[in-house]
């Protein structure tokens, strides 16, 4: 009897859904590549994980860190960003978060599978980890290149020149030159 009354204008509330994507942070290329960036760094986790010796244990580890730090950070990165958690942790500056972060993390997971390339045992497994290691690194690449090329450097400011000769100069700053003379004579001041 009721739903009689309220169908008609009653509407669903879209954002009440639990993943909102694209979002102001997140759009669909972006959402789609941090997922592949998850599950890659995580086969390459799991990958090296399985290794059972090692030739350099150094190499090993070090790729051990970034792949499971890679994995569990994008992660929780990917969940803040494609629901409204973000909004709820107090950061305001997430461009600038996800591009410093995706940037570190692939300047550093090209370096541990460069290191961990040359330096294994040349099992099967190692290999199959190190190729997993190089594609995680070229799609944290691909999300740098492409957040680079939508969104810009996330650092500039907005709409306010730079100084030509390096120094800042405060936004409320008197003029300390006259731009023209007074058409009656020198103004007094």
């Amino acid at each position: 009897m009721t739903s009689g009354v309220y169908a008609p204008t009653t509407i669903s509330d879209p954002k009440s859904s639990c993943f909102i994507v694209p979002s102001e942070h997140l759009d669909k290329v972006h959402f789609v590549i941090k997922i592949c960036q998850v599950l890659l760094s995580f086969v390459a986790f799991i990958l090296e994980e399985v290794v059972n010796s090692c030739f350099n244990c150094t190499a090993l580890y070090f790729f051990e860190f970034i792949s499971c730090t890679a994995f569990l950070f994008t992660l929780l990165l990917l969940i803040l960003l494609s629901t409204n958690l973000h909004s709820r942790v107090g950061i305001t500056c997430w461009p600038c978060l996800d591009f410093v972060y995706t940037g570190g993390i692939a300047v550093f997971f090209l370096i541990a599978s460069i290191v961990f390339a040359a330096e294994n045992g040349n099992t099967s497994m190692e290999k199959t980890a190190v190729a997993f290691g190089f594609m995680a690194s070229l799609a944290y690449l691909l999300d740098f290149g492409l957040f680079l090329k939508n969104r810009g450097f996330p650092f500039k400011k907005d709409g306010k020149p730079e100084p030509s000769n390096g120094v800042a100069v405060p936004a409320n700053a008197p003029e300390t030159e006259k731009l023209a003379p007074a058409p009656n004579g020198p103004e007094e001041v």
